[in-house]
């Protein structure tokens, strides 16, 4: 990967249908407007692209021409009666995946625990991959462009499940009474990734982290109904990488600085500039 693809990247994630509906003065339009832009914006950490019919789909939803349920049912039965628009770009993950994401976000049902986490993978990708809502069994290692080809060491396969609850209760336990909104933020960043950093299943791990994450933050009395996951997803992901990459010999060391960033944007409304270029760990190697 290369910064030209960056940059088409960052230009793919600006062009958001649903901007407009951020600003609508009726709460059910600028709900549902943020549910979906976010749905479809989380896909670009997996380079996927939703359609047009899912686009055109989900603005009838907006509109309150169709429910939430039966712009899932169109989606599922366009697929089934057309299975020749599921190309090689994996368009029918993204439509897919993007409907339900609105629908869970849609929702203000949440717990907070590992089943819950485990959960919400598995209806995302129920019926796209055979192993959602089910922790891996193998190790894996995946090339980051933001790394210059190299991997972030991900949770051994043994361990998952422990490594998961251990987090959970960790995280559950912890009080933000007395806490700065900078020091809430930190920690929000440090939780955040090293949830992710599990990656305890074998596919999907950012857009499942992000939409837990997303509904712990709103339990939290958060309302993030902004459009930051919708246009700086794939910074988002970069910046989960960051936060859990060191190399000693090369001068780099893990930090949560960019993801913090991100969160200040999304929680406080502050508009610093997200680059993912900014993220690169070329310009730190020595």
């Amino acid at each position: 990967m290369n910064f030209d693809y960056e940059k088409n990247k960052d230009s793919d994630m600006n062009k958001d249908p649903f901007k407009e509906y951020l600003k609508e003065s009726e709460p059910d339009k600028r709900s549902k407007g943020y549910a979906w832009s976010t749905a479809i914006g989380l896909q670009a950490v997996d380079g996927l692209k939703p359609s047009k019919y899912l686009i055109d789909t989900a603005i009838q939803n907006i509109e309150g021409k169709i429910t939430i349920k039966e712009a899932q049912d169109i989606i599922d039965s366009y697929y089934e009666e057309r299975p020749e628009a599921s190309d090689g770009e994996r368009t029918e993950e993204a439509d897919k995946v993007s409907a339900r994401i609105a629908g869970i976000l849609s929702e203000t049902a949440f717990s907070f625990s590992p089943n819950e986490y485990i959960s919400i993978h598995r209806k995302l990708f129920q019926g796209i991959y055979k192993h959602a809502g089910k922790i891996r069994d193998y190790n894996i290692t995946k090339k980051e462009w933001v790394l210059d080809g190299a991997t972030v060491i991900y949770g051994s396969a043994s361990e998952l499940r422990a490594t998961l609850e251990y987090d959970f209760s960790q995280e559950k336990s912890f009080s933000y009474k007395g806490l700065s909104m900078n020091d809430i933020i930190h920690h929000f960043a440090v939780f955040v990734s090293g949830l992710w950093q599990i990656h305890i299943f074998g596919e999907g791990n950012t857009r499942t982290t992000a939409v837990f994450f997303i509904k712990y933050l709103q339990s939290l009395g958060f309302s993030v109904t902004n459009d930051m996951f919708a246009e700086n997803a794939w910074y988002f992901r970069n910046a989960l990488v960051r936060a859990n990459y060191t190399n000693l010999q090369k001068g780099i060391y893990e930090t949560t600085e960019y993801l913090e960033v991100f969160l200040r944007n999304l929680l406080l409304n502050e508009k610093n500039e997200l680059h993912n270029r900014n993220l690169h760990i070329r310009g730190l190697m020595k």
